[in-house]
């Protein structure tokens, strides 16, 4: 059995994502896009201000790769993916 189709985000055992195809590239990318717009949403609640300047940024982002993937550029899409799994 392929450790990456049982836990596609590797969550369980905290190990780096290994991206197999395109299609493995799709969901990952859309998976991160998700995590980050959580991760944005919480960080508007926080009253940090560190946090609110890293926002815009962050909506960039999500947006750029959102963008990659209606695009299907797959060049894009691997940049965005690396740069949204750096997103804390």
């Amino acid at each position: 059995m392929n450790p990456v189709n049982v836990d596609p985000l590797n969550l369980l055992n905290g190990k780096a994502t290994v991206v197999q195809n395109n299609e493995d590239l799709t969901k990952l990318l859309l998976y991160e896009i998700v995590r980050v717009k959580q991760l944005i949403q919480q960080s508007e609640v926080i009253s940090n201000n560190s946090a609110h300047i890293a926002i815009p940024i962050l909506n960039e982002l999500v947006f750029e790769a959102y963008n990659s993937l209606v695009n299907y550029d797959i060049v894009l899409m691997k940049k965005y993916y690396d740069l949204l799994q750096n997103c804390d």
